[in-house]
Formats: structure tokens, sequence, C-alpha cells
């Protein structure tokens, strides 16, 4: 079963966020599903901030909107601002008051300030409306509870459900994907495109996107703003692999998808109708793949930043290890301190050069022979060092010889393996710091 169907219409989805806060990745998978469900239709995309609260609209937020839309990669076709479109609320508005669909209501303001305001209401029909949502199918609402609500603060203040009923017919949306706590909006804005003739969008409303502890994603609750991750060094494509499958499963084994590919498995149907959990642990397996799919020259280019004053040969010799410690970019500010003894040498602790029970000769004379093979190591390959000396370590006690070597070359008992540190220092470092290493054993 699939959502491809042949629709009569252009498909033309929207993206409308307000800018009275910082969004988080819960907010942006609306905007990635319908971005992708246009793309797989062959259809638009249109992003349309809401800001007619003027009092929480911040130009920072829109920017921020922006920026975040940019670094993900969601290209929209159209761009609009709700607030530019007033005069056409106030049109339809009129149009519904001159039709006694609305009237003008005269009522205390609810501050307390005794203040007479003249609001907008929407002359309930009271009916049963029944939509089919299409991830959840069939919903009916008896709107008889809803009284005649209110539709504006003043013939010139058109409110949330007006102003949306007029965009998206008037920028064409025959789609409309949204959380699903705007269900109990869907019912108002059916009765006011009904008054006012037009024709009723599709419908699907998405299933929340929960914190670990199973709570409501919300900023208050610590969700990250997208542009955190950026700033974190997430990769987008990253985010909006992770962002696109939660909640969603294209079937089959694959989980790490570009954005075209993710555009050519989309399928509404395959949406999941319970709530999902942002799983950070997921996110971050995600980003390392991303990584790991990147040319050798765009890891180094983002390495170099970090370890900027290492020597071009030395770090693309550390880089494979480097990767494989992080799981975003920005770990890579961690790792720089972990290597230091790769830029400084370092003088190593006795206590550390010590295994167990194994004496401190027998552990100068595993270091001796290591400083013996050094003529026979070939050390521009890693894998052949490694042979080499694993053979020996494996006759002799792999903890013997290996633990106190990786002291010897890093100072550190934990460090990448004695093979990869014997490469990346080379011969000449490798055996003034062995003989280091003796020198402390000795005394």
């Amino acid at each position: 079963m699939s959502d491809n169907i042949s629709y009569t219409s252009k498909i033309v989805t929207r993206f409308a966020p307000s800018p009275t806060g910082l969004l988080h990745l819960g907010n942006y998978r609306t905007a990635v599903f319908a971005y992708l469900f246009a793309r797989k239709n062959d259809g638009e995309f249109i992003l349309r901030i809401e800001d007619t609260d003027r009092e929480r609209s911040k130009k920072e937020f829109e920017d921020n909107i922006l920026e975040s839309l940019e670094w993900l990669g969601l290209k929209y076709d159209k761009f609009f601002r709700q607030s530019e479109n007033i005069e056409r609320h106030t049109f339809y508005l009129n149009k519904l008051i001159s039709e006694g669909k609305a009237y003008i209501s005269k009522e205390e303001a609810k501050d307390g300030s005794g203040v007479i305001k003249e609001i907008v209401r929407f002359k309930n029909p009271n009916k049963v409306v029944v939509f089919n949502d299409l991830i959840r199918g069939s919903i009916a609402t008896d709107t008889t509870d809803l009284e005649d609500f209110v539709i504006a603060k003043s013939i010139t203040e058109p409110l949330f459900h007006l102003a949306v009923v007029v965009d998206d017919f008037e920028e064409g949306i025959t789609h409309i994907l949204r959380g699903e706590d705007h269900i109990p909006n869907t019912p108002r804005q059916m009765l006011i495109q009904e008054a006012l003739g037009f024709p009723h969008p599709n419908y699907a409303h998405l299933p929340l996107v929960l914190s670990p502890d199973r709570t409501k994603l919300s900023k208050r609750k610590g969700a990250l703003p997208v542009t955190s991750y950026k700033d974190k060094g997430y990769l987008p494509s990253a985010i909006l692999n992770f962002i696109a499958l939660i909640g969603f499963n294209p079937g089959g084994e694959k989980e790490i998808f570009t954005l075209d590919e993710l555009v050519n498995v989309f399928d509404m149907l395959k949406i999941q109708k319970g709530s999902a959990i942002l799983n950070e642990e997921k996110l971050n397996w995600t980003n390392k793949e991303h990584i790991k799919l990147e040319s050798k020259e765009e890891q180094f280019a983002i390495i170099k930043k970090y370890f900027n004053d290492y020597d071009d040969e030395l770090l693309k010799k550390l880089q494979i290890t480097i990767i494989e410690r992080i799981t975003h970019y920005g770990e890579l500010s961690e790792v720089v301190n972990e290597f230091s003894y790769f830029k400084e040498r370092e003088t190593p602790v006795l206590e550390k050069l010590l295994w167990k029970e194994t004496t401190k000769e027998n552990i100068i004379k595993h270091l001796n022979y290591i400083l013996s093979m050094m003529d026979t190591l070939n050390f521009s390959n890693v894998e052949k060092i490694k042979e080499v000396v694993y053979a020996y370590a494996n006759e002799n006690g792999k903890g013997e010889v290996l633990s106190p070597l990786r002291v010897s070359l890093s100072t550190r008992d934990k460090s990448p393996d004695p093979f990869m540190l014997l490469y990346v220092l080379g011969k000449e470092e490798s055996i003034i710091r062995i003989k280091n290493a003796i020198n402390i054993l000795s005394s």
C-alpha cells in the first residue's frame, strides 16, 4: 500500500512556523515531511512565517528559521509572511460579517480592566465535521461544544484560525502536514472554509516527538534549536536523516539516507500513528555514519581547524584514529587535548609503565627487544607494524608487552593502540620515547 496517489492538481505543502522562539527538531520534522511529500509528488513546498502575534514575534527567530532550513538543505519554492496578508484577512473577515456568518461582539476584556472591546466571533452552525486524516483515517467532531468562537480581536486583527484559512487558500495549499496537537483546530478551520466557499485541503496530523522521559519535546524541557546542532559540529545531512526517521520507517535494513534517497522512499502511509522518542544516542550514531561518508579531504579540512598547529603529514596519519573517536566534529576540541602527547613529548609515570606482577627487568627486556626491531619495521604501513609487533607480544604476553609499550609512547594507559602510535610518531621519535621509558624503569 502506498500514498502514490495520482492527484488532480499540483500538490502544494507548507511549513508555517511562528517566529516566537527557537524551533527544535520536533518542529522541523514537520518541515521535513512536508518537503519530502511535495518533492516526491513533483509539487511545491512553501515557507510561511506566521508572525501575526506582534508582541511575541521577533526578527531574530525568523532569521533562525531561515538559517536552519538553509543549513538542512530544505529549499522552499515560495516565501510568505502572514503579517503581509492582513489586507486579505480583513477582506474575508468583512465578507463573513456582511453575510451573517460572523458578528462583532462587544465584550469586557479578560484582563479585568473593565474595558469593552469589539471582538469578532464566528457564527457556529453546530454541525458534525468529518475529515479523512491521511495518517489517522476518519475523524469526526461535533462542533456544538465549540460555541461561537473568536476569529479576530478586532476588525483589523484577525486571529490564527481565520488567518490560516485565508493564507492556505490564497497560497494554494493542497496538503497540510502538522502536529497532532492541531487536530482540535481542524474542525474550526473547516467551518470557516465552508463559510467562505473555500475547498478543504487534505490533512495529515503527525504524531508528537517526545523527550526520552516520554514527555512532549519542548524548549522548556531542554530541546535544542537546530542551529545548536550546527554549532556543535553535527552534519546537516545527518540531522536531516535523523529527523526524517523519527516516527517514519521506510522498510528494509537501510538507515542512512541522502536527501534524494529520502524523497524517493517517502510514503505517508508509513508514518507511524504513535508518538516517537528523540533518541540522542541514535542521532550520534547517524552522524558518525555520515562523517564516514565524507571524503578524506572533507574530513581533513574540518580536523585541521582544530589541530591547526599540527604538521599536515602527522595529522594525515592521525586522521583515521581521530575519526574513530568522534560522533560529531564538536568533539574534536576534546580530542586535541587528549592527543597532546603527539605534539609535545611527555615523561611517562613509572607506575603506569608497570604491568601487574611483571618485573621491571622483564618490561625493560621487552622494550629493548622492540627497539631492536625498529630497523625491520615498515613505518609507512600500520598493519605491517602490527603484524611484527603483535607476533612478539602474542608469544611473550600481550599485556606484558603492549601495555608498557603504549605508555612509553603516549604516557597514557588509554590511547590508540601501540601499533598506531608507532606509525604516527615514526621511527626516530618512537625510539627516543621508548629509551626514555627504559631509563625511568632502570632508575
